[in-house]
């Protein structure tokens, strides 16, 4: 099997996490959930009381912060940030917000840079994310850009959350739709698909069928046999 760097962009909602992970698990690659390097940069932000709007103080945190990701016994990933496993902290409607917010912050992009491409350096990975295939990986092998419907999108999210988070579907439906815009009107790195990017719509897809698209597209492109 050809070594390469696979990305899988698109917003909130569209199966990025499970589809990826899924694809990562056909290809024997690993998986990096990028998202959740940005949650985890707002939460320890929020929990270290950094002002975003101050340069110096935010230089200062992210000098200090160390994000690891690595896997459980059951497989999954799990965030550490100095050391610590925030995984369950950073998985809420309020963490998802606060992401998109200190996306826009040019020194956490910079700093999210450097940690990304070390992870993709030697290939064999399968990156979720939002600007994966544009700002990250440019030259990434092959880009997907997943998709669907936003109630779809909205209706996966709410059918995910934990009992305890307290938001009906309508709630969530107005997070999502606040989400897009902010992620899509930065003036950051915002949410596109790259050009060269193969845009799937998954509204009425099912996982797998999902998974055999790409597969086929990573065929053309390597040549492998997949599983």
């Amino acid at each position: 099997m050809n070594s390469m760097v696979i990305t899988i962009d698109g917003p909130a909602g569209a199966g990025k996490t499970t589809i990826s992970r899924k694809l990562a698990d056909l290809l024997d690659y690993r998986y990096v959930d990028t998202g959740a390097l940005y949650r985890g940069v707002a939460w320890m932000a929020e929990r270290q009381h950094v002002d975003l709007e101050d340069e110096k103080a935010l230089g200062a945190f992210l000098q200090n912060l160390r994000l690891n990701l690595e896997r459980n016994g059951s497989g999954s990933l799990k965030l550490l940030a100095n050391g610590e496993d925030i995984t369950a902290e950073i998985r809420t409607p309020a963490m998802s917000m606060a992401a998109s917010s200190v996306a826009k912050r040019p020194q956490v992009r910079a700093f999210l840079l450097n940690v990304q491409r070390q992870l993709g350096a030697e290939k064999d990975v399968v990156f979720e994310g939002r600007d994966m295939g544009t700002v990250v990986f440019p030259q990434a092998d092959v880009k997907f850009f997943l998709t669907a419907d936003v109630l779809v999108r909205a209706r996966r999210r709410h059918a995910e959350l934990p009992d305890h988070a307290g938001q009906n579907l309508k709630d969530v439906l107005a997070d999502m739709q606040r989400r897009d815009a902010q992620d899509a009107g930065r003036d950051l790195a915002p949410l596109a698909a790259a050009p060269d990017a193969v845009h799937i719509d998954a509204s009425e897809l099912t996982v797998d069928e999902v998974l055999a698209m790409m597969m086929r597209c990573i065929r053309d492109k390597s040549g492998i046999q997949g599983r």
